[in-house]
């Protein structure tokens, strides 16, 4: 079994859901007491969400790139970054290692596909849904995402960063989300991606009437994917 290295804290309550996901996946498969071989490094997300609100994606950069060298120096074979937002620095932290970054869109997008749906919203964090550095990876890849409104943005990047990153789930919350999606339903929307890894602890499939893509879950999955490949 390979080592999974996990880059979390991003927020730690979604990065939870991961070594819980994995760990299930790999007994799952293997049965008995298995478990799956993961090495982890959890940073502050206070200092991230910091570093965010001011645009300094180099230093994010650097020390995401650090984390992950830490990570392939204890024994990691793949690295996965256990957050959508922070895939902006992907190609650079990747550049940085001689293990491969399991990239969230990936196994996204072959869930999306194997939907056949071609026309996806995405739901995330503002810098997600504004900025296009996960808008066209899934556009090369075939998949054309929408996104919600300015003021539905904004509200959505609230619940993330003032609920949901703090362990608060609401009803309140799950129903703005949900009419998110069924604005994005109306404008062409055949599913909606939870494009931050939050988002799968309020929102579940029996709460929008549309397929939902939970980016935590089928990116753990991967990781489980390549540790028994």
């Amino acid at each position: 079994m390979k080592t999974i290295g996990l880059l979390g804290g991003m927020s730690w309550e979604s990065t939870a859901l991961y070594y819980q996901s994995i760990n299930r996946g790999i007994a799952k498969r293997l049965g008995g007491l298995s478990s799956a071989k993961i090495v982890m490094t959890s940073v502050n997300f206070a200092e991230v969400a910091t570093l965010q609100r001011a645009g300094d994606w180099t230093g994010l950069t650097e020390r995401l790139t650090s984390h992950a060298q830490a990570l392939e120096s204890i024994g990691a074979q793949a690295i996965l970054i256990c957050t959508n937002t922070m895939h902006k620095v992907a190609i650079d932290v990747q550049a940085a290692l001689s293990i491969p970054l399991l990239h969230i869109v990936e196994p996204t997008v072959t869930a999306i596909q194997a939907a056949g749906l071609t026309k996806v919203g995405l739901l995330g964090t503002q810098f997600t849904m504004a900025q296009p550095f996960l808008k066209d990876k899934y556009a090369v890849r075939g998949v054309t995402c929408l996104v919600p409104n300015a003021e539905t943005q904004a509200e959505v990047h609230r619940i993330i960063f003032e609920e949901l990153c703090q362990g608060v789930i609401t009803d309140a919350s799950r129903y703005a989300l949900a009419s998110a999606c069924a604005a994005l339903a109306q404008a062409g929307a055949q599913g909606v991606i939870l494009g931050c890894t939050e988002l799968t602890l309020s929102l579940k499939p029996q709460h929008v009437p549309m397929p939902l893509f939970d980016t935590t879950d089928l990116h753990a999955q991967a990781a489980v994917d390549f540790a028994l490949s």
